[in-house]
């Protein structure tokens, strides 16, 4: 670990190691969880009724995809400057705005005219996307001990998936019945009464507070999970080889897990979203019916959450190292496994073939998830309090450029093969490589939780 204790007091982080987890703990961590599912509802509504937008606006898919790109850009953006916000004004305050911003932009969105404005409603949107996932990350991480902090990061960061599933249920019926301007505007003042639940339920954690020299407010907040008098002090981490605080997230000492974070960050996305968003083409190119690969896909969704959940268990106990390590390997391996059975479909593929072709989809959204969700939890303990939204944020920003990446190099990678999918995977398995080398790369890991 990082962190050390100064003398004569312990931090707050030390103290929760003490105890189990208090009723005001995991009412943070539900708050959170809600903000990342309505986050993933706002954000992921324009994919699920876009037939009926490009209908309304007249226009093809390839003058939409202005449209739906520009939450993908937002976010990214939104990721890094709210994580700047959040280190600035408090996580409380920079998820009440970031839950404003991105509500009132649904409400706006509904209100489009043509592709230039919704995409300028959905860029908004996305900025506000973004500083809410990396604050809830941060937020839920400082308000658990070390012993349920990895799950807990790993399990909200199925948060935004869930959010969409829920959109894909409700959100034909809602535009059917509404329209889909109502859809939006329905979604967008629903989702706003989150700035209500945010400033009743939410306190900065004591750790945060402690970092700006917050005493007193500190004690204050702590008094809701800690029983008698404990004399809190702000945590230390190691800088440039001695022990103190560290001016920023440029600090030399954190060189190594930046540069591990922005490495797997990408190379993960890269995968995730080549294979989430490019498989229906390859596959049904293959042979696959649009339905049938399409299957394989909802089960790659299905697997990528069972396997964010898993890996907070995993890294708690065996330490986050040794994990990222398998799953850039295991990765590396399934994705070969994948293209050498697409690549051997025949023209008329078997049940049998089809079954193995799905089933690797699954297992690699299981891994490359895990991946991701697994950055999450060494970040959530590698970055001190005092700009951990920061660094989280520099993650999230990584995975944007990774899920660019995927969206525009994606087709042509496909087309530069013809009927091969080989530059296509070849790609991805040196995507997994990366992850693995980051792995090492990063010198920050979380080690095996011990009783």
């Amino acid at each position: 670990m990082t962190n050390s204790t100064p003398a004569g007091g312990m931090t707050f982080v030390e103290a929760m190691n003490r105890i189990p987890m208090r009723p005001f703990q995991w009412l943070i961590v539900a708050t959170c969880m809600l903000i990342l599912v309505s986050d993933g509802i706002d954000l992921q509504l324009l994919g699920i009724i876009a037939p009926l937008v490009m209908e309304d606006f007249g226009v093809d898919r390839s003058t939409f995809g202005l449209a739906m790109g520009a939450a993908l850009v937002g976010f990214g953006l939104g990721s890094w400057a709210g994580g700047v916000i959040g280190d600035r004004l408090g996580r409380r305050y920079a998820l009440a705005i970031a839950a404003l911003v991105f509500s009132l932009a649904t409400i706006g969105a509904g209100t489009s005219t043509g592709v230039w404005s919704m995409a300028f409603w959905r860029l908004i949107g996305g900025l506000g996307f973004g500083s809410a996932y990396a604050n809830a990350l941060t937020m839920a991480s400082e308000w658990t001990s070390d012993k349920w902090r990895p799950i807990t990061v790993s399990t909200l960061s199925v948060g935004t998936p869930i959010g969409g599933t829920i959109v894909g249920w409700l959100g034909p019926d809602l535009a059917a019945a509404r329209g889909w301007d109502g859809t939006f505007t329905f979604f967008g003042f629903l989702t706003l009464t989150l700035v209500v639940i945010i400033l009743v339920a939410l306190r900065d954690s004591p750790s945060f507070l402690l970092s700006k020299g917050k005493d007193e407010l500190a004690r204050g907040h702590a008094a809701k999970v800690l029983d008698g008098d404990f004399e809190l002090v702000a945590e230390e981490h190691k800088v440039s080889g001695t022990t103190g605080k560290a001016e920023g997230i440029l600090d030399p000492s954190y060189m190594r897990l930046n540069i591990g974070i922005g490495i797997a960050f990408a190379a993960a996305a890269l995968v995730a979203y080549s294979i989430l968003s490019w498989s229906t083409t390859f596959l049904t190119a293959a042979g696959f019916t649009l339905a049938e690969a399409g299957n394989a896909v909802s089960i790659g969704g299905i697997t990528s959450m069972v396997g964010s959940i898993l890996v907070g268990a995993a890294m708690r106990q065996f330490g986050s190292k040794p994990v990222m390590v398998v799953i850039g390997a295991v990765l590396m391996v399934i994705l070969v496994a994948l293209a050498w059975a697409v690549e051997a479909l025949p023209a008329v593929p078997s049940a049998q073939d089809k079954t193995i072709v799905t089933a690797l989809v699954g297992a690699s959204g299981a891994f490359f998830s895990a991946g991701i969700a697994g950055m999450y939890v060494i970040m959530a303990a590698g970055y001190p309090s005092s700009f951990r939204s920061t660094g989280i944020g520099l993650g999230i920003l990584m995975s944007r450029i990774g899920a660019v990446g995927a969206t525009a190099l994606g087709g042509w990678l496909l087309d530069l093969g013809g009927e091969s999918v080989v530059p296509f995977f070849a790609v991805l398995v040196a995507s997994a490589v990366l992850i693995l080398a980051a792995a090492i790369v990063v010198d920050r890991h979380v080690p095996p939780v011990t009783k």
